[in-house]
């Protein structure tokens, strides 16, 4: 009875963990469903009123704020997230070194602007990161207490945190792109967004933090948090320093052009895949020291994210030409090689992001620290000769390039790593290319006999190519007992109540 006692009490307790991640990724996904629809209209709107080079601007004053966010990164919520022990009393020392160091960076932003601003020769955006920088204040004194809600997989207070920052932003920044046809909208956006969720953040959660530092408290953070700085480097370097080399070698338009393309293409890896890692890096930490269990949802993860990023990533790629001149215009036509080059590395990145969280949760980030500083070194070696040659268009191409060694390279370590094996692994993602396939060739087939394609024939070609897809796959679930469907049935049965 004993032994028996304990198995349902540990098969109780893993019940209730799986709802609590289901329902997580529920909220989660939400969420950036909800941002989607807002950031997608408003990018229409203001890409019809703004053109190319005041997202460039934009692009110039957010690079500045994010190297020196990057270079400055502590890791501390990683940390603290990942800790299995009790976190409260961190959270103090924690939030005093944010606002420590958000003052810095706001001085040093504010003092080396008109420097940035002459780098990409764009005098104008002196003041523009100075305002931006305002936002770095408001972020560091955010409510510490908020970690609680994602190391517990609590995201329906997070929706509604974000949730108000989307509102803010978007209904400031439409209003002032009318009035004010200017960058300063997209620049009013952010600011409004910033301070309404600091509110938010100490009318959600009941934690009131203190100014306080304990030196021992501060050390223990900062041993995981070193890797999670040295990684923070490195994806800046890598996302951001294609940015910074188009904005300087390029120009400003282009840059405009490369950063609406970057946004658009890398739905799979920013949209899908950090939705579902910001739910199952808490639940890894949770059961780290289970290896069965660990692979297990690895796996389930894995599956789930090629079966969500494939297919977004192959209607983008075969769509990008209609979508661009039926939303934004055929002034932003310039974009789309790139966008279908950025997309095939939005959906490696993906992949990799799955991986990469089962590395951090498990106490080991220096892998991915050390990947990526390979990802890097090749980026440096490509990104200039076939910048020179192919404009943007080669910029990606070097981003693409970069990527897909390191990636494979994780790919291999985390099937030893989860004893996964490669034809688990193969299985949980070339099938769901391989389901893709088809109404790729489909939609691209249909294309080639319309005349012209305006909203309606987008529409229908979204549907196709969805239902073709979900057809596909469904007969080679069947066919391979791929189980894909029974996952998901089982995934929203436990969402009953959420």
């Amino acid at each position: 009875m004993g032994l028996k006692g304990n198995m349902n009490q540990f098969s109780h307790k893993e019940t209730r963990l799986s709802q609590r991640i289901a329902r997580g990724g529920a909220w989660v996904f939400a969420l950036r469903i909800t941002q989607q629809v807002f950031s997608l209209a408003r990018l229409v709107v203001l890409a019809r009123i703004l053109a190319p080079d005041a997202f460039g601007l934009l692009g110039v004053a957010l690079l500045s704020m994010a190297t020196l966010e990057t270079f400055s990164q502590t890791g501390f919520q990683t940390a603290l997230i990942q800790k299995k022990e009790d976190i409260r009393s961190y959270l103090d020392s924690a939030w005093t070194v944010s606002i420590l160091r958000g003052v810095a960076l706001f001085a040093i932003l504010y003092l080396t602007a008109p420097y940035a601003a002459s780098f990409f020769q764009a005098p104008e955006a002196a003041l523009i990161i100075r305002a931006i920088g305002c936002t770095v204040l408001f972020q560091a004194v955010t409510n510490i207490g908020l970690v609680y809600y994602e190391k517990e997989l609590e995201f329906k207070r997070m929706y509604i945190y974000h949730l108000c920052g989307t509102l803010a932003d978007f209904a400031i920044a439409v209003s002032a792109a009318f009035a004010l046809r200017s960058v300063w909208a997209l620049v009013l956006g952010l600011l409004a967004s910033s301070i309404v969720k600091l509110v938010a953040s100490y009318i959600i959660h009941p934690y009131r933090p203190s100014l306080r530092f304990d030196l021992i408290k501060v050390k223990e953070l900062a041993v995981f948090g070193k890797w999670i700085f040295g990684s923070s480097i490195l994806v800046f370097l890598i996302s951001q320093g294609d940015d910074i080399f188009v904005g300087k070698l390029l120009g400003l338009t282009a840059l405009g052009f490369y950063q609406m393309a970057y946004k658009i293409s890398n739905i799979p890896a920013t949209e899908i895949s950090s939705v579902i890692s910001q739910v199952s890096f808490p639940a890894y930490s949770k059961i780290q020291d289970d290896l069965p269990r660990l692979r297990e949802g690895f796996l389930k993860v894995l599956q789930l994210t090629a079966f969500l990023s494939f297919p977004a990533a192959g209607m983008i790629f075969i769509l990008a030409p209609d979508f661009t001149v039926i939303f934004l215009g055929e002034k932003w036509l310039p974009m789309v090689p790139v966008m279908q080059v950025l997309v095939i590395w939005g959906v490696v990145r993906s992949i990799g992001t799955v991986a990469g969280q089962v590395f951090v949760s498990t106490g080991n980030p220096g892998i991915v620290t050390k990947l990526q500083f390979w990802v890097l070194i090749i980026l440096i070696i490509l990104i200039y000769p076939l910048s020179v040659k192919w404009g943007i268009v080669g910029t990606s191409m070097a981003v693409l390039f970069s990527t897909l060694l390191p990636n494979l390279a994780a790919f291999y370590l985390i099937t030893k790593a989860t004893g996964c094996g490669v034809i688990n692994f193969g299985r949980a993602t070339v099938t769901s290319l391989v389901n893709t396939g088809f109404p790729v060739l489909l939609v691209f087939l249909l294309k080639t006999r319309l005349i012209n394609t305006g909203l309606p024939e987008l529409v229908l070609l979204i549907m196709l190519f969805i239902g073709a897809y979900l057809c596909m796959t469904y007969m080679v679930d069947r066919l391979l007992n791929y189980r894909l469907f029974d996952n998901i049935k089982i995934n929203i049965q436990s969402l009953k109540g959420w």
